[in-house]
């Protein structure tokens, strides 16, 4: 009887926690406007990231603050310099719903590229 208790416990948590889906999204953002060939790339790729945690609804930080907290940390990790800017920025969020979708963690990734500006 207790073996049949075990495999039915079993059966009902494993789609229940077992069961997540993620779904991915982005787009790009305004960039410095590199129309004429007065730059040179100083450094390509650079990323921040950030993320929040939902719980049916509650918790968790709205996009643009994960945005916002997203290229603080890229800029943390690659200070620009006079004639600098970035170009090419994209932001990104991953969708991770976890438990039947009661709850979910939002990841956001902001990338660019860093030109530096020919005097």
């Amino acid at each position: 009887m207790k073996t049949l208790y075990k495999l039915s416990l079993i059966f009902l948590l494993t789609p229940l926690l077992g069961s997540c889906i993620a779904f991915h999204s982005g787009y790009l953002s305004n960039s410095a406007a590199l129309n004429s060939a007065n730059f040179t790339y100083v450094n390509q790729n650079i990323k921040g990231q950030a993320e929040a945690t939902y719980f049916v609804l509650f918790g968790g930080l709205g996009k643009e603050t994960l945005v916002h907290d997203a290229k603080e940390k890229m800029l943390a990790s690659f200070p620009l310099k006079n004639n600098q800017a970035l170009a090419n920025q994209t932001v990104n969020f991953k969708y991770t719903f976890i438990l039947m979708g009661f709850a979910r963690k939002v990841t956001c990734t902001v990338t660019a590229d860093v030109v530096e500006f020919n005097q």
